[in-house]
């Protein structure tokens, strides 16, 4: 087992669900990683694990979301864990950072802050999901995945994008 496997089970072994749905997901994940020693990477065709971040303005009022360039929707920043992340944690940083251009994001709080699984092209991903602040000053820069990045109120983000995101702006909301 790699490293980034042994801290997926710690971090879902250890989080403490915010309601039963969410701990179902939890105890599915866990599951699916008993069964598939290759359920961290992305050949696992049974489904895999992901990272993702939404990232919050600096004054804690919007949210920067990506429009995807293939699923062509609003989402926040996230995908595929690679051999080299240390942890889920680190994986949502680094995504969060490739795809956003933005340098020096941070957690909001070392867990995640919300899980959840959707069907993709690719498989399904059972995505553990985070909540990251940008640095004052920062600037975002568009990456090869996305066609658009913009910062939206809160207030404005169930209008663009799925339940999804929605929910895990709910979640980071409880956060802050």
């Amino acid at each position: 087992m790699s490293g980034l496997y042994e801290d997926a089970v710690g971090v879902l072994e250890g989080w403490s669900a915010p309601d039963p749905a969410q701990d179902e997901l939890r105890r599915g994940y866990l599951a699916h990683l008993a069964t598939h020693p290759d359920g961290m990477w992305k050949p696992c065709k049974a489904g895999h694990l992901t990272a993702s971040a939404l990232v919050v303005d600096p004054s804690r009022e919007r949210v920067l979301l990506t429009l995807h360039a293939k699923l062509r929707m609003w989402l926040q920043m996230g995908g595929h864990c690679e051999p080299d992340d240390s942890s889920l944690a680190a994986a949502a940083l680094r995504e969060a950072t490739e795809e956003s251009g933005i340098e020096g994001l941070r957690l909001l709080v070392p867990a995640p802050v919300n899980l959840d699984r959707h069907l993709t092209p690719c498989a399904w991903h059972l995505d553990v999901q985070y909540a990251a602040v940008a640095p004052a000053g920062a600037t975002e820069a568009i990456s090869d995945e996305s066609l658009e990045l913009r910062w939206f109120s809160y207030d404005h983000v169930p209008q663009v994008a799925d339940g999804s995101v929605a929910a895990l702006l709910d979640r980071t909301l409880a956060v802050l």
